[in-house]
C-alpha cells in the first residue's frame, strides 16, 4: 500500500519539474493541443451524426410502436457516446505521445540528465523513424488491450448493482494502468525495454502504477486538463521509470526527500533496490 503514495508523489514531482522548466512545459503543450482539437472534432461529429448512425444500424426497430424506437435508439446513442468518451480517455495519451514523440523524448531526456548523478541520459541509438515505428506499434498493442478491457467492462456494466458500483472503480484502475504504461514507455523505450518486459515490470509494482495512473485518469476526465498535465506526467513517468529500473536519482526533487524521506532517500517510500541487468543485453532483444 505504501507504493500508492510513492506513485502519486512521482506524479506531483513531474508537475513540479515542468513548473521549474517553463520552456520545456511550453513545448510539451503543443502535441496535447493538436490531439485535443482532433478529438473534439471527432466527438462533435459523433454527437451530430451519431443518432443517424444508430438508426441506420437498427432498421428492425422501425416497426416498433411509439415511443419504443426513440427510447431504444436514444439509449444506444448515449451508450455509443459514453464508449467513445472512454476510448478517448484511454487513447488520448497514446495519440498525444505519438504526435509529440520528438517533444516528449526531448523532455524525458532532460529530466534524466537533471536527476542523474552523472548528468547523462540513456540513448536508444536508433534512428528517429525506427523509434517512431516502435512507439506506434507498441501504442497500437496497448490500445487493443485497453479496448478489450473497455468492451468487457461495458458488458459488465449491465450487471445490477455491480455494474454501477464496482465496475466503474475497476475501470479507473485499468485506465490508470494503461496510461502509466504509455507514459513510462517514453523513457523505457529509450532504454530499449521491450513492451512485454515493460508490462511485466509494471505488473510487479501495481500499487506504484495505480498511485500514479489512477489520479491521472480521473483528472483526464475534466475537459482540457489532460493537455496541461501531459508534460508533467511525462516528467513524472520518467522518474518512475528510473525507480522501476533501480537507477539512482538525485536533484532538486529529492533534496528534501534525502534529508527526511521520500522516494529514493533515507526514510523514503521504499528501499532502493539494485539495478537489474539491462534488458537490451538479453538475447532476442533489439
Amino acid at each position: 500500500m505504501r507504493d500508492l503514495g510513492v506513485g502519486f508523489r512521482y506524479l506531483v514531482q513531474g508537475q513540479k519539474w515542468v513548473a521549474r522548466h517553463g520552456r520545456q512545459y511550453g513545448f510539451g503543450l503543443v502535441p496535447g493541443l493538436i490531439t485535443l482539437v482532433l478529438y473534439l472534432a471527432a466527438l462533435t461529429a459523433l454527437a451530430v451524426w451519431g443518432p443517424d448512425f444508430v438508426a441506420w444500424c437498427t432498421p428492425f426497430a422501425d416497426d416498433w410502436s411509439s415511443p419504443w424506437p426513440g427510447l431504444f435508439r436514444g439509449f444506444l446513442t448515449a451508450v455509443l457516446f459514453a464508449l467513445a468518451l472512454l476510448l478517448s480517455v484511454v487513447t488520448f495519451t497514446a495519440m498525444t505521445l505519438l504526435i509529440g514523440q520528438p517533444f516528449y523524448e526531448n523532455l524525458s531526456e532532460k529530466v534524466d540528465r537533471d536527476v542523474s548523478p552523472d548528468g547523462t541520459a540513456p540513448e536508444s541509438g536508433l534512428p528517429f523513424w525506427r523509434e517512431l515505428w516502435i512507439s506506434a506499434r507498441d501504442s497500437l498493442r496497448i490500445v487493443v488491450r485497453a479496448a478489450l478491457w473497455g468492451v468487457l467492462l461495458f458488458a459488465l456494466g449491465f450487471v445490477p448493482f455491480v455494474g454501477q458500483t464496482v465496475v466503474p472503480v475497476i475501470g479507473f484502475f485499468v485506465t490508470g494502468f494503461f496510461l502509466t504504461e504509455e507514459l513510462t514507455a517514453v523513457a523505457l523505450q529509450r532504454r530499449r525495454v521491450e513492451l512485454r518486459d515493460r508490462l511485466r515490470m509494471l505488473r510487479s509494482r501495481r500499487m506504484l502504477v495505480w498511485g500514479f495512473g489512477t489520479p491521472l485518469a480521473l483528472a483526464f476526465l475534466v475537459p482540457f486538463v489532460a493537455v496541461f498535465l501531459m508534460p508533467g506526467a511525462v516528467a513524472g513517468a520518467t522518474l518512475m521509470a528510473r525507480d522501476l529500473l533501480g537507477e539512482e536519482t538525485t536533484g532538486d526533487d529529492d533534496r528534501d526527500d534525502r534529508s527526511g524521506g521520500g522516494p529514493g532517500g533515507p526514510g523514503g517510500g521504499h528501499a532502493p533496490r539494485p539495478r537489474p541487468a539491462d534488458p537490451w543485453t538479453k538475447p532476442g532483444v533489439r
